[in-house]
C-alpha cells in the first residue's frame, strides 16, 4: 500500500473545486442556520437552480458567461422568495419541511421527460463550459502537477470563497448582521424593538441561496456537464456535515469543515481500498469501502458533537440558540 500517494490524493482534496463548491454551500448554511437561525434543508436544490439555471441559459439561448451567472443569481433569488415567502411567518421546522421538499421537486422537475430537449432528463446536460474557459488566462503548461483548466477553476473558485467570506464577515459585524444575530437568539425580542424580523429573515434566505447558486456552478463547471443525481437530499446533509465541523456562528468554519471533510474521505479511501488491493482485508470489496467510508466519517461526526459540540473554530456561545 503507497501511504505517499494516499496521502498527497489526500492533501490534493484541499484545494479541490469541489472542496470550494462545498465551502460555498456551506457558508451559505452558515447565513441561514449558523447566524440566522434558519433551518434549511434543501441547500441542494438552490445548488441544482444555481447549475441548471446557467447551464440552460448557455445553451439553449447562448448566453455569454456573465450572463448565464447572472441569471443563475436571479433564479436562486426567485427561489428563495418561493419558499420563504409562504413559511418565514411560521416556526422554523415549517422552513425545513419546504425546503427539503423543494430541492426534491426540483430534482424531480429536471428529470421529466417532456423537459429532455431542456433539462437533458436523468443524463443531464453538457458543453457549456467553453465560454468560462475562453477566459482562462494560462497558457497551456503544468501548473503545480495540474494543466491550465484545472489550474484555472481552482484559482476562480477559491478566489470566490474568498471574496463571499470577505463578505459575509462584513455583513456579519454590520448593524445589519447584529440584528441577523439577534433574530437568531430571540426574534420576539427584535421584534419588540420595531425591526422587520420578516424582511430580514427573507434577506438571509436570499443570499444563503445565492452562494448556494454559486457553489453549484463552481461544483459543475470541471465536470463539463451537470446531472439530477449529484444534488440529492444527502448532498445538504453533507453540507451540514461540513458547517458543524467548522463550526455554526463563523465565517472560516465552513471552509475549513468542507476542507477536512473532503481530506478524512479521501484519506479513509485511500487506505481501505490500499488495504483490499493488497489482501489485507479480504471480506470487503471496493463498492462496500466506498459506503463504509460515510459511516467512519459519520462515526467521527458523532465524537466531534459529544467532545466539540461548537465544531473547529466555534464556541459554545454560538451554540444557545440550537
Amino acid at each position: 500500500m503507497d501511504f505517499g500517494f494516499i496521502l498527497a490524493s489526500a492533501a490534493g482534496e484541499i484545494f479541490s473545486p469541489t472542496t470550494a463548491a462545498y465551502a460555498l454551500a456551506a457558508l451559505g448554511l452558515a447565513v441561514h442556520f449558523g447566524y440566522s437561525g434558519l433551518l434549511n434543508f434543501g441547500q441542494a436544490g438552490f445548488m441544482a437552480v444555481g447549475a441548471y439555471g446557467f447551464a440552460i441559459s448557455t445553451l439553449t439561448f447562448g448566453v455569454p458567461f456573465f450572463v448565464g451567472l447572472l441569471i443563475a443569481v436571479i433564479a436562486s433569488s426567485i427561489f428563495a422568495l418561493l419558499l420563504g415567502i409562504p413559511t418565514l411567518r411560521l416556526r422554523a421546522d415549517y422552513l425545513a419541511i419546504v425546503t427539503i421538499a423543494a430541492a426534491e421537486i426540483v430534482r424531480y422537475i429536471v428529470t421529466t421527460n417532456q423537459l429532455t430537449s431542456v433539462t437533458g432528463s436523468a443524463n443531464g446536460l453538457a458543453a457549456f463550459e467553453g465560454g468560462f474557459y475562453s477566459m482562462n488566462p494560462f497558457p497551456e503548461g503544468s501548473y503545480f502537477g495540474m494543466n491550465n483548466r484545472d489550474f484555472f477553476i481552482r484559482v476562480v473558485g477559491w478566489a470566490l470563497v474568498a471574496i463571499c467570506c470577505t463578505l459575509v464577515w462584513l455583513l456579519m459585524r454590520s448593524p445589519w448582521g447584529r440584528v441577523l444575530k439577534g433574530i437568531r437568539e430571540d426574534e420576539n425580542a427584535v421584534r419588540s424593538l420595531g425591526k422587520n424580523v420578516y424582511a430580514y429573515k427573507m434577506q438571509a434566505l436570499i443570499i444563503g441561496g445565492v452562494l448556494g447558486a454559486l457553489a453549484g456552478m463552481v461544483f459543475t463547471l470541471p465536470r463539463g456537464a451537470v446531472q439530477p443525481a449529484n444534488y440529492g437530499t444527502e448532498l445538504t446533509f453533507f453540507l451540514y456535515t461540513c458547517l458543524l465541523l467548522g463550526g455554526l456562528g463563523t465565517v472560516l468554519g465552513p471552509v475549513i469543515g468542507a476542507m477536512i471533510f473532503w481530506v478524512v474521505l479521501s484519506l479513509t479511501q485511500g487506505i481501505l481500498y490500499g488495504l483490499i488491493e493488497s489482501g489485507a482485508v479480504t471480506w470487503l470489496n471496493t463498492v462496500q469501502a466506498g459506503q463504509l467510508r460515510y459511516i467512519l466519517v459519520g462515526v467521527a461526526l458523532m465524537l466531534l458533537m459529544i467532545f466539540r459540540p461548537q465544531g473547529v473554530f466555534g464556541n459554545k456561545k454560538e451554540l444557545a440558540f440550537a
